[in-house]
């Protein structure tokens, strides 16, 4: 049978239990991977603690889901390049450092607008303990 058929052939519930494999396969293999979705954890318990605004919750979410999108899609060029060669390649490399380039870019972009959001609150905390 060929992949266009079968392909037509797959219920959506088959798709979502093949992504859903490829999660959790990244959750397993890659330890940044683990390492990002701890620190998303992380950041949803402190935004329940320090209450947020929706809009708030709206970009945190929005945040974590961008940084966890680029490690998958970096795992993914990763391992296509893996599949096509074992020795070294400049292009190859070139092209894994700018996808964990991406990694590193989102992750950035994120830590700073979660700063912007928490680090105010932190500080009405402090003052009125203090």
């Amino acid at each position: 049978m060929n992949m266009e058929l079968r392909d037509k052939k797959r219920k959506f519930t088959d798709s979502i239990k093949d992504a859903l494999r490829g999660i959790k396969h990244t959750y397993q293999t890659e330890k940044n991977f683990k390492r990002e979705v701890i620190i998303g954890l992380i950041v949803i318990i402190c935004g329940v603690l320090f209450k947020l605004n929706i809009t708030e919750w709206l970009i945190i979410i929005l945040l974590i889901g961008w940084v966890l999108t680029c490690e998958l899609i970096n795992t993914t060029i990763e391992k296509t390049i893996n599949l096509y060669t074992t020795k070294y390649n400049e292009i190859a490399k070139i092209v894994k450092d700018a996808s964990g380039g991406a990694v590193l870019v989102s992750s950035i972009t994120s830590s700073t607008i979660g700063l912007l959001i928490f680090v105010p609150k932190i500080i009405s905390l402090i003052k009125e303990l203090l």
